[in-house]
């Protein structure tokens, strides 16, 4: 079996929202538990703290997640609820850190090390930056705790940019790009070793992002704009970009991000990620291409339909013709280069 290390998961929402659920067991619902991590091959994943927007009027809640196909636009976030929150996720992953059979890890070595002593790894990953003030006092406590990884935006606008509305079919350049702010945090994760994920941000923001960041340019849960056209997925150029960074692009399972007509329908055949994979490949080298699911945030496809099943993947592409060195690469080793370049050794 090919070892996976997934590029995004959103299961602590799950375990942050029902305290009692426990992350050790298998689940009847939900995409990520250890039992069904381990079966599938998943070695580790990114772990994401995520807060929800505020509903906005005439707007339902279930809108303002990544599986609808329709667009909405998302409310404010509170950063003192925020930040509360943020506490809750990160006391969430310590917990579950001082379990023998989880580490989160800190550094690319200890990475290597819970993979190869049958660990699951765990990475903090901010996906938007609502619980960091413009100070940025608040960056430096997250990165002492663990924060290793960053998207300065979700799909709204906060202190640091604009993220991409879920509009299809539309093009990343759907408005302004990162603030002063925002430029001050990409600079200052440079300095910590922090980072920066690429999903979600507008066009612009990416190019602010290329232009002030010396670290390799990363969009953990991302795919090819050429075979569907959401926002949410990044053009040739911004791959030619990518490449050039030394950098990787973690594959999306999400249908709404892989099917051609932006449809989320669950039967979509697993030949559609295969297709996103050979044109990543194509533009980004086998070293440039990951996976990043974006479990427990999105619908995935039946194919995929949780950890469990990350074989029928590898196998699709093994079929399609990828030989296990590529396989490898794919699965874990692309991001296991990538850490190396943005972390050090």
């Amino acid at each position: 079996m090919i070892p996976v290390f997934d590029g995004h998961n959103d299961t602590l929402l799950n375990h942050v929202e029902d305290p009692k659920r426990d992350f050790f067991s298998r689940q009847a619902d939900g995409h990520v538990d250890y039992v069904r991590a381990r079966e599938g091959g998943m070695v580790g994943g990114f772990f994401a703290i995520w807060a929800h927007s505020a509903p906005l009027p005439h707007v339902a809640e279930e809108s303002l997640t990544d599986a609808p196909p329709k667009s909405a636009p998302a409310g404010a976030v509170d950063p003192a609820g925020a930040r509360a929150h943020a506490d809750r996720c990160v006391a969430q992953l310590l917990a579950w850190d001082r379990d023998p059979r989880f580490r989160l890890v800190r550094t690319a070595a200890e990475l290597e090390r819970a993979i190869d002593d049958g660990v699951l790894a765990g990475i903090m990953h901010f996906e938007g930056a609502e619980a960091i003030g413009p100070d940025l006092c608040a960056l430096d406590t997250y990165h002492a705790a663990g924060l290793r990884s960053l998207g300065p935006v979700w799909s709204r606008p906060n202190l640091f940019g604009f993220g991409v509305p879920f509009e299809f079919p539309h093009s990343p350049d759907m408005g302004p790009g990162l603030t002063p702010h925002g430029l001050a945090l990409v600079r200052r994760c440079n300095e910590l070793g922090i980072m920066l994920d690429l999903s979600h941000i507008t066009e612009k923001g990416f190019w602010d992002v290329a232009h002030t960041s010396n670290a390799p340019l990363v969009a953990t849960h991302s795919n090819a704009y050429a075979v569907c056209p959401s926002p949410r997925n990044l053009t040739d150029e911004q791959l030619a970009a990518v490449r050039a960074s030394n950098g990787v692009v973690g594959l999306n399972y999400n249908t709404g991000f892989l099917s051609p007509d932006g449809g989320y329908a669950t039967s979509m055949p697993l030949a559609v990620m295969v297709r996103h994979v050979d044109h990543l490949v194509d533009k980004l080298g086998i070293d440039g291409v990951a996976l990043g699911s974006d479990f427990d945030g999105a619908t995935m496809p039946d194919g995929v339909k949780d950890a469990a099943h990350l074989p029928n993947l590898m196998n699709a592409l093994a079929d399609a013709g990828y030989d296990e060195e590529a396989l490898r690469k794919i699965g874990y080793r692309n991001w296991l280069r990538v850490l190396k370049l943005t972390w050090g050794e």
